[in-house]
């Protein structure tokens, strides 16, 4: 099978590892164009469970070395899925919002957090890192297979089509502590770049919170502070 390195132009990007490429199977099949096996890939019981769905819904495998020579540097990588691109319009539900966010890692690793809280809904405000970048997917654990996301060029655009979500950026400088907040749903947690937060005129949209900790660091890290943030939020769905 022809493989070339991820492009943020190819109408297609690849899932990496056997547990991602599962949760794709399992949950969005038909974005799964084709499955490829390393040689040295012994998890008999993995490749039956792959060989059984990608037969049922016609999914080529191969088993070949050199793609994973393209894709992978990682030593643990024995499986990959090529996946069409395709956002899906997001629920009329609770979101999380990202403004700008930069880093691939940390977008993953929130997508995680947010299919773990039952938000299956993000929004992302250009610029931004790109969403099917196969180390947002990698990251995300699969996760992304899940979950709805929308890009939007402004802030204005997203607000444009989901103008019923009860608005609550997070900043250094909220006006209200997390704790002292009662996030009404729908709602839309709204989240800034991972270096310089969220623009100073968020502070005149909604509820703005603040998550309060010790004076030993100057901030929490994006993936944290979103995982926090969703904790609080949905908390009660769990108890």
């Amino acid at each position: 099978m022809k493989i070339a390195r991820y492009r943020k132009e190819s109408e297609v990007t690849y899932a990496l590892g056997a547990t991602v490429v599962m949760e794709y199977l399992n949950n969005a099949p038909e974005l799964v164009t084709a499955v490829i096996l390393h040689p040295q890939f012994r998890a008999e019981e993995t490749i039956e469970k792959i060989s059984r769905i990608t037969g049922q819904r016609g999914i080529p495998v191969s088993t070949e070395e050199k793609p994973f020579n393209i894709l992978s540097q990682k030593e643990n990588c024995f499986v990959i899925a090529v996946i069409t691109k395709k956002e899906k319009k997001l629920d009329p539900a609770d979101h999380v919002v990202l403004v700008n966010p930069s880093n691939a890692g940390n977008m993953g690793t929130i997508v995680r957090s947010c299919i773990g809280f039952g938000v299956n809904n993000l929004a992302i405000i250009k610029p931004a890192v790109d969403f099917f970048d196969p180390k947002t997917i990698r990251a995300s654990m699969g996760a992304c297979a899940r979950i709805n996301v929308e890009t939007f060029d402004s802030f204005d655009d997203y607000l444009r089509k989901y103008p019923g979500n009860n608005l609550y950026p997070f900043m250094l400088d909220g006006s209200t502590k997390l704790q002292n907040t009662e996030i009404k749903e729908p709602f839309a947690l709204i989240f800034g770049n991972e270096a310089t937060g969220l623009p100073s005129d968020f502070q005149n949209i909604g509820s703005p919170i603040r998550i309060e900790h010790g004076s030993g660091i100057d901030s929490l890290n994006l993936p944290i502070a979103a995982s926090i943030a969703l904790y609080s939020a949905t908390g009660n769905r769990f108890s």
